[in-house]
């Protein structure tokens, strides 16, 4: 399987949620977030528990964990080459709020109308 592109949601006000969550993580969670990432990118579809897993109305999660805090990124494919992150949080319960797959879901329409003005640009 080729390599995927990894890209940030962006709202209408040019931010990108996941960043502004990513920014305010621990720096060991961080790095065990870009470790993700980066297999994420790697492997695409292919990346599976206990590194990602498949929630459902086609919004997948990123999963690490940092001392006993267990985080997440939703994301979903746009196409076979292109992943999108929509945000991150930290997972207080068993299963992941269907508020946050909700919201996940919600950017995935938005991004599929109009994918460069959604994308964040540095």
């Amino acid at each position: 399987m080729p390599k995927v592109s990894v890209v940030f949601y962006c709202d209408k006000k040019g931010k990108a949620p996941f960043l502004e969550w990513f920014d305010k993580l621990p720096e060991k969670a961080k790095d065990k977030c870009l470790v993700r990432l980066e297999r994420l990118g790697e492997l695409g579809h292919e990346l599976k528990r206990p590194e990602a897993d498949y929630l459902k109305d086609d919004i997948y999660e990123l999963r690490f964990k940092h001392q006993s805090v267990n985080y997440r990124a939703l994301y979903y494919f746009h196409g076979r080459q292109l992943v999108v992150l929509s945000h991150g949080f930290t997972k207080q319960r068993a299963k992941v709020p269907e508020k946050e797959i909700s919201t996940a879901v919600e950017r995935m329409k938005i991004f599929e109308t109009s994918p460069l003005q959604h994308t964040f640009k540095e």
